[in-house]
């Protein structure tokens, strides 16, 4: 899909905007499609489970017992029903999450810069490209420069020059834009691009299997050996020594190998994860990668930066410096005498600049210089020199037209300034002066300094000029309204701000001050980390909260410093240089609003608005999935442990077999609606942002935890195979017997789904209302008992007998002696403090 119009700057209207993508269609190329019906099934039926439901169906229809085997077989669907739920749930939150990271552009639609998704871009748009961005079509440069990687599609690392009107005009879909500023016209979209031709589909990296979805799989394989080895041994035991029948053996083998298998863990961690990261995105957190949602909680230290993310990112001009006085910029002082000043800035600042600051000085000239002068100070300069990282300044030259030589304008760092402009010890002393008082009130300053040169050949440096100090510029940018707050949270959870920030030190002390990140911060500046050696760097760490007039190349130092200290780093940055620096962070933070598709790509997370106070509500979150996949986990070792008993004890004791496949099945729709609905939707401890970060490597399958499980689970099955044991001796019936301990197990399934909902109150004073999920468990296991034992057929099907008074009373002293033991253990663990999460 091709064109040949000429380019316009105006670009596209937006009715004929929307008309092409109506008829092309949106620019996306073929990329993951959701999972198919067919094949969710199919995965479902060769899971160990299902495949031994079916072995037992099987069996049942060689005994003959037609019922058993159909009610198996409706299991089977039902079961199935249920995954495709689960699956479609962390679908949708898949999807949701798929929208909201869906790359942006920024094109010219009417006349305005406007920026919409990728998708919607269409052939004919134009495209407005700065250095950071990455090309989302195929396109034709007609203004500017850029200097692009087009390793993605080419494999060259170099980045290729771009001019307009050159051979090499064209710039393409997929690659990033290196260096400078340009506008393209697009001329192709989706798989009529290069990217498109070699069949890259995009596909997003949000589904990457985190490190506990692995380590969860092998715990199952591992089981799922075990519960084989465990059902042929019973299978042989109950056959060659307990002589029972073959095919009744082998019911018992697979019911036991049934108990074993916690197949739930992959369904806790699949579900929690997606959910988790499509919750935190609510809170405007992208999760870029599902593995950095576990990562969240861990968090000790989280290295900012100041300006956009502590601070509001909207900068304005505050006060003026000039010939030794100064001027508030209120409306309540006349700023004449400062119009060379503002002048000159002007001219020192690129136009159509996207910088806060840079903004700020085109606002305020707009508005105090006359448009006459003003307009002149937006013609194209006839030399630039770019920022150095050795010198904080940059300058931009202009030819005088009533005279052969060039005014040159240079604004930057004020240090920087007045090392261009040689001033003397008593001069620097009275501007060093005025700097650290404009600091102190919380603005950012910048010098700016003018020099004339004549001549044919540019100079390399702009230390080549003699430059005459012009005066200095205080711009505020307000710390944003919740930051305090939000830092103070942190500090409460154990985690560490470290500030990290480009401006004066004064002013980074003055913010941090402002925003609480320590009562006396410590600080450390770029040229003193330099001269540091990685050893007296990491010391200095240790006691240093804001790093100030530090550069992005520094950044990767800072956060491999602080992991060399045992720190699990958050980090939070936007440019390009930020890149590296987030890749290596165990949780980079991109900006959203105003980072590039650099920063975006290599971080794993992408803070959409920019504020620091939802980056600490998604710490929270983490947090509270993580808490509650340890809940959950302990929930099944717990519930699995007393079927495991049912199934293989009578069979050791010569007793009736007490545990079939049939009620296996109905212990397991129980149990997967609990794991998946009621812990994921528990809310989080109220003292969740009072403990510090948990520890690097620790799971939910760690010993505390998985033992607090194992001593519910044994302790609940003792009651039950007591209490079995007892109605044996007053003579009930086994069939009457099977139904006393299948009411039990119910209870005390429900019961251990209360003690680890909430470690913090009693059973007795579970609070349904923070969850509702909690209620209609009860409902629903209360009902379904209600129908096996009130209908006969069921009754029959299941092996019970009708109920009776024995029942009742069996039932309540199950559950009163459940209680009790789960009470003992949580006022145990309550008073050893064994790290079992809440």
């Amino acid at each position: 899909m091709h064109t040949n119009r000429p380019p316009s700057t105006e670009g596209l209207s937006e009715l004929e905007a929307r008309t092409r993508l109506e008829r092309y269609g949106p620019n996306v190329l073929p990329g993951s499609r959701p999972k198919p019906l067919w094949l969710i099934v199919r995965d479902v039926l060769i899971e160990p489970m299902f495949l031994m439901l079916l072995a037992a169906g099987g069996l049942y229809l060689a005994l003959g017992d037609l019922a058993e085997a159909l009610f198996l077989m409706a299991s089977v669907i039902v079961v199935i029903g249920i995954t495709l739920v689960q699956e479609r749930k962390t679908q949708r939150a898949l999807e949701a999450l798929r929208d909201i990271s869906a790359p942006q552009a920024r094109v010219v639609r009417d006349g305005r810069d406007r920026r919409i998704p990728a998708a919607e871009v269409v052939v004919g748009d134009v495209l407005s490209l700065q250095e950071g961005d990455r090309v989302v079509a195929d396109a034709q440069l007609f203004g500017g420069y850029l200097e692009v990687d087009e390793s993605l599609v080419t494999g060259e690392s170099v980045p290729v020059m771009k001019v307009p009107g050159s051979d090499d005009e064209k710039v393409l879909g997929g690659t990033m834009i290196a260096k400078g500023r340009g506008v393209a016209r697009v001329t192709a979209i989706a798989s009529d691009t290069a990217i498109g031709h070699i069949g890259q589909g995009l596909s997003s990296a949000i589904e990457v299997t985190s490190s506990l979805q692995r380590a969860s799989r092998g715990l199952i394989r591992r089981f799922a050996v075990a519960a084989m080895v465990c059902a042929v041994s019973l299978w042989l035991i109950n056959w060659l020594w307990g002589k029972h029948g073959l095919i009744e053996s082998l019911l018992s083998g697979i019911a036991l190998a049934m108990a074993i298998l916690p197949e739930e863990f992959p369904v806790i961690l699949t579900v929690y994860l997606a959910l988790g990261a499509w919750r935190i995105a609510r809170h405007q957190v992208l999760a870029h990668r599902i593995s950095a949602v576990e990562a969240l909680g861990a968090i000790t230290v989280l290295a900012v930066d100041k300006t956009g993310t502590l601070t509001q990112n909207r900068m304005r001009v505050s006060e003026l410096y000039a010939d030794g006085f100064a001027l508030r910029v209120d409306g309540s002082q006349s700023l004449e005498a400062c119009h060379g000043l503002l002048r000159l800035s002007l001219l020192a600042t690129p136009v159509g600049s996207s910088d806060p600051m840079e903004l700020a000085i085109h606002a305020l000239g707009a508005k105090v210089i006359d448009a006459q002068t003003y307009a002149l100070t937006r013609a194209a300069p006839a030399k630039e020199y770019d920022l150095d990282p050795n010198l904080l300044a940059m300058t931009r030259a202009f030819r005088q037209e009533a005279s052969e030589c060039y005014l040159l304008a240079s604004k930057g760092a004020p240090e920087a300034i007045m090392e261009l402009c040689h001033v003397s010890p008593d001069e620097r002393r009275v501007l060093e002066g005025q700097v650290r008082a404009m600091a102190e009130r919380g603005l950012r300053v910048i010098g700016v300094a003018s020099a004339r040169w004549q001549g044919d050949a540019w100079p390399p440096s702009q230390r080549s000029f003699d430059y005459r100090f012009a005066g200095l510029i205080g711009l505020i940018d307000p710390p944003r309204p919740r930051v305090a707050e939000a830092i103070a949270e942190c500090r409460a959870a154990g985690i560490r701000v470290f500030m990290m920030t480009g401006d004066h030190p004064t002013t980074a002390r003055a913010i941090a001050s402002q925003v609480g990140v320590g009562p006396d911060p410590m600080l450390l500046t770029g040229r003193e980390i330099a001269s540091l050696t990685d050893e007296e760097l990491d010391e200095k760490l240790r006691h240093t909260d804001i790093c100030a007039r530090v550069q992005p190349s520094e950044k990767l130092r800072l956060v491999i410093a602080l992991q060399r200290q045992g720190q699990v780093v958050g980090m939070t940055g936007d440019g390009v240089n930020d890149a590296p620096a987030l890749k290596a962070a165990n949780v980079g933070i991109a900006m959203g609003a105003r980072g590039t598709d650099v920063a975006r790509e290599a971080a794993a997370l992408v803070l959409l608005n920019d504020d620091f106070a939802s980056l600490v509500v998604a710490i929270r979150q983490g947090r509270r999935i993580y808490d509650n996949i340890t809940k959950a986990t302990r929930f099944v070792i717990a519930v699995h442990v007393p079927i495991v008993a049912l199934a293989l004890v009578p069979s050791l004791l010569h007793w009736p077999i007490l545990l079939t496949p049939v009620q296996i099945v109905l212990m397991e729709l129980l149990i997967d609606p609990a794991c998946s609905i009621v812990f994921e939707s528990a809310p989080a401890s109220p003292s969740i942002m009072q403990r510090p970060p948990r520890v690097v490597g620790e799971t939910p399958f760690r010993l505390a935890n998985v033992g607090y499980a194992m001593a519910q689970g044994v302790g609940l099955a003792v009651i039950l195979l007591l209490g079995y044991a007892l109605t044996r001796d007053h003579g009930v019936e086994s069939m009457q017997g099977r139904a006393l301990v299948f009411i039990g197990l119910v209870s005390e399934m429900y019961l251990l789904t209360l003690s680890n909902h909430d470690l913090a109150d009693a059973l007795w004073r579970a609070n349904w209302r923070e969850n509702h999920w909690l209620l209609y468990m009860l409902g629903g296991s209360g009902l379904m008992l209600g129908i096996i034992l009130g209908m006969p057929t069921l009754r029959q099907l299941l092996g019970f007998a009708a109920p009776g008074t024995s029942m009742l009373m069996f039932g309540l002293l199950t559950l009163a002696a459940s209680v009790i033991w789960l009470e003992c253990l949580r006022a145990l663990i309550r008073r050893t403090s064994l790290g079992v999460a809440e």
